[in-house]
């Protein structure tokens, strides 16, 4: 399969909704993506199955808070400089460019490296949706480390982390982020063909630009875009249910950045006017979404907030007061569910006290 110039507004609104508020901004992404297509031509998506087994994949990611990410925008060097630092650490030269989340700036970036270098870019990621922490991904869950990793700053300041395990080197990887701006652009999770083969979550940068395609399409037909996209998202194999949990106007805002993290919170009330609230949490990526007092969604399920109108995915740096939205749920691949996974990804790991309960078992 080919990635166009045409795909890329598609593929960046799909990734935008994946992307459950984080990721960073597509927008920025969708930019750097377009101008890499128009000077090296189509990219090309392998499938994961077709991986020589002693391939070497890397991933290549932004790193920091999606506030800042919009003050302070990548050249897309700083990712060549970083994927270079680490093929000169391993002493070989990288097969293909993997994602490690299939959402926001994280989806676009990779097909920007693979399109610079000419490297194949692999059909899916290590989450399925975005998360803000190192070692929230499927590599990592199925025992791949991230390290050794290379992150490089706007200056070409390049810093080299390896250690004993994924926690640790996220701590000390966001460390390094918060000296180098609260943003930059990472290699890691250097792994074989055959640990790709038993990690990755297969076809989801497809996925993403289907979402997209589905929302112009409807647009494009005068067609309500929401409904339209329930519609798409419950044909996938990607997700066992997706459901609309709320359509309100945002009353109150709260956002800071505090640790290399967005976190913050954003309070609905129901457009018909009625008594119905829904409450949204999030740090990057929205978290848990409750309404009248009730759970219905929780992290790792994806929570996704779009405009009413048009489906266009908000962002959570693009939240604002009185907007009015419509609130999604869609159940996270079967991978990110299991008690393995859990441990990793679930509630507790984001200090929420509720436990996880399935989209599909949620009140609604």
């Amino acid at each position: 399969m080919k990635i166009t110039i045409d795909d890329v507004e598609d593929y960046s609104i799909g990734a935008a909704l994946l992307g459950t508020g984080g990721g960073g901004d597509p927008y920025i992404g969708s930019l750097l993506l377009s101008e890499s297509l128009s000077k090296g031509g189509p990219l090309t998506l392998q499938q994961a199955d077709d991986l020589p087994d002693d391939a070497l994949l890397l991933v290549s990611a932004m790193i920091g808070a999606p506030t800042v990410m919009m003050e302070k925008l990548p050249s897309g060097d700083e990712a060549i400089a970083s994927v270079r630092a680490l093929e000169s650490y391993l002493g070989q030269k990288a097969y293909g460019i993997l994602a490690a989340e299939i959402g926001g700036l994280n989806a676009l970036l990779p097909l920007v490296v693979g399109s610079t270098l000419n490297l194949p870019v692999i059909d899916g990621d290590g989450m399925g949706r975005a998360f803000p922490q190192l070692q929230m991904v499927t590599y990592s869950i199925e025992g791949n480390p991230s390290t050794p990793l290379t992150l490089t700053d706007e200056f070409g300041n390049t810093v080299l982390i390896n250690t004993g395990d994924d926690e640790t080197a996220e701590k000390f990887a966001r460390s390094t982020v918060v000296a180098m701006g609260a943003s930059a652009l990472m290699a890691c999770y250097p792994m074989t063909g055959a640990q790709v083969k038993a990690s990755i979550l297969r076809g989801t940068l497809t996925v993403a630009l289907g979402i997209g395609r589905a929302i112009r399409q409807a647009r494009q037909a005068d067609e309500p875009p929401v409904h339209a996209l329930l519609e798409h998202l419950a044909e996938l194999d990607f997700s066992t249910s997706a459901r609309l949990l709320f359509e309100g106007k945002i009353v109150d805002l709260f956002r800071e950045t505090t640790a290399g993290f967005a976190v913050g919170t954003i309070k609905l009330d129901a457009l018909d006017g009625g008594p119905d609230r829904m409450e949204i949490k999030f740090q990057n990526e929205n978290l848990i979404a409750v309404r009248n007092g009730e759970v219905c969604a929780i992290v790792p399920d994806l929570i996704c907030i779009v405009d009413q109108e048009t489906a266009a995915p908000i962002t959570t740096e693009g939240l604002r007061y009185g907007q009015r939205v419509s609130v999604l749920g869609i159940a996270a691949p079967a991978e990110l569910r299991t008690e393995k996974a859990l441990k990793v990804v679930g509630p507790a790991c984001f200090g929420l006290e509720q436990p996880f309960v399935p989209l599909e078992s949620a009140h609604l």
